[in-house]
This record gives structure tokens, sequence and C-alpha cells, in this order.
């Protein structure tokens, strides 16, 4: 028995080098593997916001990108625009942003370079502007015309009328409300020239200058039983609001062309002028001409697309 114990002393020291050997081994082997699972992986590649990541559904992404488009009150009020640029934005994901203004204030918004394209109708004056290297790329992208709109009572007797002049000359000879847009606009441009051609200088109390959009025109002429002149769009989508009928209408004077343009990148370099082309060629093709000859309100077409008169 003493001979014994030395021995097994000897094999529980050896046993316990053994354990602590082993020990040691393991804990070195899970060290190596905890390190290789808790390794962070590389980085994936930065987003720049218009490129979806690997794998991302591109349809239905965030619209994160939008130009802005400077354009009349007259094309604006007669909702056109609610059914072409959604349209565009569905097929290129890119929002449009309105200004609703006359035409002259649009053309000064978009020289300043505060829009990226225009749609208006003052087609000698954007063709001259085109000339002068504020615009480029306009195009002819639709027409319809100008109507005068008056009281049911009619006092001025124009519907037995059918020519302007003669129309100007019955409203101011009797001096009869007219209500004029006043606004720079390319509608009331037309009405200026028109009253010169007749050889009128219109003023006086008959004569209301309001400084308003269509809209706010039509509806002031019906509340005071007045004349206006209006773009044929503007008043088909408002007709169920007002006390208006069309009094004189089909003088070739009246035709209405409307021309989009985008602003000269030349002029400001922050100008998105290739997304503001790519909304003139979906205006210009036959998906964007037919949604503008399709559009119609109680079954009366607005507009017709394209180019509407010779040069």
């Amino acid at each position: 028995m003493g001979q014994l114990l030395p021995s097994i002393k000897k094999i529980k020291r050896n046993g316990s080098i053994f354990l602590l050997l082993v020990a040691a081994v393991c804990f070195i082997f899970a060290g190596f593997l905890v390190s290789g699972c808790s390794q962070t992986p590389a980085p994936a590649p930065e987003q720049n916001g218009n490129e979806p990541a690997a794998g991302e559904e591109t349809e239905g992404a965030v619209v994160d990108e939008f130009i802005i488009l400077a354009t009349t009150t007259s094309t604006y009020d007669s909702g056109l625009l609610d059914v072409l640029l959604p349209a565009f934005t569905e097929k290129y994901g890119t929002e449009v942003r309105v200004i609703s203004q006359g035409t002259g204030q649009a053309i000064e918004t978009g020289k300043r370079g505060d829009a990226d394209v225009l749609l208006v109708h003052d087609r000698a004056s954007e063709l001259k502007l085109v000339e002068e290297g504020y615009f480029t790329d306009r195009q002819d992208v639709m027409y319809n015309d100008f109507i005068i709109v008056g009281s049911p009572s009619d006092p001025a007797g124009l519907k037995g009328i059918d020519k302007l002049n003669e129309a100007f000359t019955a409203i101011a000879s009797g001096e009869h409300t007219f209500v004029s847009r006043g606004d720079d606009s390319g509608t009331h441009r037309k009405e200026l020239a028109f009253w010169k051609n007749a050889g009128i200088e219109p003023a006086g109390a008959w004569y209301l200058s309001v400084g308003k959009g269509m809209g706010d025109t039509l509806r002031m002429a019906s509340e005071k039983e007045g004349y206006t002149m209006t773009d044929r769009g503007t008043y088909l989508s408002l007709k169920d609001t007002l006390d208006l009928e069309v009094v004189l209408e089909g003088d070739p004077a009246l035709f209405n062309q409307y021309g989009i343009m985008a602003v000269n990148p030349e002029n400001h370099s922050h100008i998105k002028y290739e997304t503001a082309l790519k909304l003139i060629d979906f205006m210009m093709s036959p998906e964007g001409q037919e949604l503008i000859v399709s559009f119609q309100i109680g079954g009366e077409g607005l507009f017709f697309p394209g180019k509407g008169v010779e040069d």
C-alpha cells in the first residue's frame, strides 16, 4: 500500500498535466472557430440613390429625381397634365413639378433658369426666343382655338357675328363688360393684338383687366355677366360651373398653337436638359400624342395633337 501511493500520486500528477494540455488545445481550436465565424464581411458598394441594389425590384421604386415644367394656366386648368404627367412619370421614373403661370411669366421663369422645360402658347415669341438662344428643341406639340364667351343674354349680339373684328367693335361701341386676363399670358397677348387689329384702344369702366389666370377670369366674367376671350380647353373644363355660352368661334385668327421647349443648358448649367428632352420626346411620341387627342370632357376633345398651322 505504501509503494502504491507514490505511483497513484504520479499518475494523478501526469493525468492533470494531460488534461491541461487537452483543454489548451481545445481552447485554441475554439478560438480559431470563433474568429473565423465573427469576421466582418466586406462592406457592400454604396448605392447612389438612383440605382437599385442587386436583386432589388426597380418597378415601383421611389422617385427621387424631378424636373420643373413652367406652363400656362390654361393648360393647367384644363386637366390635361393630370393625364400626361403621371404617364411620363410611370414610364421614366421622373416626377414633373409644375409651375402654372401666364405664358409671359413662364417664359421669364425659363429665361432665369428656374424651370427645365416650358409648355406655352405664343408661337411667334417662342421661335424668336429659340433663335436668341434662351430655349432649344422646340416642338409644336398640340393646338386648339380661342373662343369668345359671354352671358346667355348676349347684350352685344355677338351670336349673329362671325368676324372677330366686328365682335370686338360691337363690345366696345356698346361698352359691354369685357373681362381681360391682363397677365401678359399668351391669351392676353392675343387679345390685345385683336383689339389693335380692330382699331380699338380698350379702356373705361367696361374693360376690366384683372391680372388673373384663365379659370379665375372666366369665373369673374360669369359673375359680372360680361364677355371674355378664352381657350376652348379651359372653358370646356369649367363649363358646368359657369353661366357663359360660346358667342363667337371659328375665325381663323382664333387658332391657338402650343409649343414645348427646353431651357438652353448653355445658359444655366444646373438645367436637367437630358430629362427635359425625355419629356419633350414623350409628348411628341405616338403615346403622348394619343393621350392628348383622347383627352375629353363631356365627349368633346380639348386639344388636337401636333402642329396645326403652316409656317
